[in-house]
């Protein structure tokens, strides 16, 4: 007997030494590395309400090849040292098969190069820099990259409003603001528009009567503000005074209530691009709606949609997969494609960038918003075609969220 139980001990030993990798146990492990704390807490709070909001009705439904998700969240304190620290504790230690994580892209950048080289895959789900990416194919993003953001307003203004002419007014010091413009203004171009006058303004700022008189002057049928809430809401109420009508656009920089009670009914009319709206009306993003403030108490911001989407992303690449190996689960994550996630159904490109629509956002009376269209980026990473929905009028002003620093 005892020479059996000892030959059983062998074989158990031996079976245990071939499992692959990072097989182990009967959990799934997932690291997520967020600003809990520091100056952009609220952000990442935010996305891993999100994420364990995913991880929980995946394990309810009986979680992952009938392995339980276990979430090990980590605060980095909005620090980029702190996150590439905390990775890697995750690849040495905690030994987690996939990585979700950051919000901003200084600290996603600072952390991406230890998962590249653990192999281990790492999806951020609101790192909008493209440098995120390049730092090895182990790394994914599930949003929209910056330039492919400026496209969009400008397609949108193109062939959507119809504009022929349009000015623009830029943060010279703000890399965000300066980003879009290129982009805008190169796109708008190809697409037949000119872009007839430019202004430029500092964060901050407080009088903007001089740029707006210049401007007006030009006649332009849309103005593209790629800047912050902040400013946006007074250049908007001076434009305004200015006798200027015409649309202002923008990116997800505008994403705030504080726009609204700055601007006030100077935006409505205007437009910005953004990750989602809570009061769009597909019925996937009223049910994450609805169970986020079910379980919060809160209407989920963009980043709580975001972060959603990433978890369950990886999660159905995880069950694609024919091993937890970290390659195995790369080579899924790769190859996703038409994932219907709450901002959109995404496809990862060839640089692992998703290939998503953006949402164009209509500031109605009032501060309501109403998702105006949902604009497939021509070329750039994404599909060669334009769709669009009727626009839908929202309940309340959408949620707090004024933009990551990206």
């Amino acid at each position: 007997m005892k020479r059996i139980l000892l030959s059983l001990l062998i074989i158990a030993s031996l079976l245990s030494a071939c499992q692959p990798q990072g097989s182990g146990g009967d959990k799934v492990r997932i690291g997520v590395f967020m600003s809990l704390t520091g100056s952009t807490a609220n952000f990442g709070i935010s996305s891993t309400n999100g994420i364990k909001m995913a991880a929980d009705e995946v394990n309810a439904a009986g979680g992952i090849n009938g392995k339980q998700v276990e979430v090990l969240v980590q605060d980095d304190r909005s620090d980029a040292s702190e996150a590439a620290t905390i990775v890697t504790k995750f690849v040495t230690q905690d030994q987690v098969h996939a990585i979700l994580g950051e919000v901003a892209s200084s600290r996603s950048i600072a952390a991406a190069p230890i998962a590249q080289n653990a192999k281990i895959p790492m999806l951020t789900p609101s790192s909008t820099n493209p440098e995120v990416t390049k730092k090895g194919d182990f790394i994914f993003r599930s949003c929209f990259i910056d330039p492919v953001q400026g496209a969009a307003i400008a397609q949108f203004a193109a062939k959507t409003l119809g504009a022929k002419t349009a000015a623009i007014m830029v943060d010279r010091k703000n890399d965000y603001s300066t980003g879009l413009e290129k982009v805008i203004n190169a796109t708008f171009t190809r697409l037949g528009g000119k872009i007839v006058a430019t202004q430029s303004y500092q964060e901050g700022d407080q009088d903007f009567n001089a740029q707006l008189t210049s401007l007006k002057g030009f006649n332009p049928e849309v103005i593209f503000i790629p800047g912050y809430y902040n400013d946006v809401g007074l250049i908007a109420k001076q434009a305004r005074d200015k006798g200027i009508t015409v649309p202002l656009l923008g990116g997800d920089g505008w994403d705030s209530t504080q726009l609204y009670a700055i601007g006030g009914s100077a935006l409505n009319g205007c437009y910005f691009s953004n990750h989602y709206s809570p009061y769009d009306t597909d019925p996937k993003v009223q049910k994450f709606v609805n169970d986020y403030k079910a379980r919060y108490n809160t209407i989920p911001d963009a980043l709580a949609a975001t972060a959603y989407d990433a978890a369950k992303i990886m999660f159905d690449a995880i069950k694609r997969s024919p091993s937890l190996d970290g390659p195995a689960i790369r080579d899924a994550l790769a190859a996703t494609k038409d994932f219907p996630g709450v901002t959109g159904n995404v496809t990862f490109n060839e640089n692992r960038d998703a290939v998503k629509p953006i949402v164009m956002i209509e500031i109605k009376p009032g501060g309501m918003y109403a998702v105006r269209e949902r604009v497939n980026v021509e070329g750039a990473a994404m599909p060669a075609t334009t769709s669009s929905s009727p626009a839908t009028s929202g309940a309340a002003t959408a949620p707090a969220s004024a933009k990551a620093p990206n």
